[in-house]
């Protein structure tokens, strides 16, 4: 008895590569969505160790949110913002970037977000913000819709120190 070795035919190449194309046509954008959620989960993370700067320079300043201007456009500007004031209490100056910033905002400005300076010089106490409660007041966040799978895009620093995807504030008496 003589065995022949058998190829593939071409109905079974065409199957094979149909299946293959089709697993990618469906892993490329669930893993795309994967990576940004990872970024956005990231840029979270940034905001938490931002609250806690700030609740650091807090407890330095009696209790006065610093007089800080939203953001600037560039990083030679002078101004008080937030990398340049921050920066004192925190140990890794990457989290002034967001992980989803792909546009360079943040290295060029400082910093991916901005502070919400209608706070600025108010006691932590005493914040006032279209009749918000301190959970709803934003205090810090992304310049730019950087997280594309999330409801508002941005990510966001409330005063009461979570930080959240959902973009809530003048809700509470």
């Amino acid at each position: 008895m003589i065995l022949r070795a058998r190829g593939f035919t071409l109905i079974e190449l065409l199957v094979v590569i149909t299946v293959i194309a089709i697993l990618a046509a469906i892993t490329v954008p669930v893993s795309s969505r994967v990576i940004q959620s990872g970024r956005a989960a990231g840029c979270i993370a940034n905001l938490s160790s931002l609250g806690t700067a700030l609740n650091l320079y807090l407890a330095d300043h009696n209790g006065i949110m610093p007089p800080l201007a939203a953001g600037r456009q560039s990083v030679t500007e002078n101004i008080p913002v937030i990398d340049n004031t921050l920066n004192a209490y925190l140990s890794d100056l990457r989290v002034f970037l967001c992980p989803a910033d792909n546009l360079g905002i943040g290295t060029a400005s400082g910093t991916s977000y901005y502070w919400n300076s209608v706070l600025s010089n108010q006691h932590v106490a005493d914040l006032q913000f279209f009749n918000s409660g301190t959970s709803e007041i934003p205090v810090i966040a992304d310049k730019q819709g950087f997280h594309p799978y999330t409801a508002n895009k941005v990510n966001i620093l409330y005063a009461d120190g979570h930080a959240s995807q959902n973009l809530k504030f003048g809700t509470s008496q």
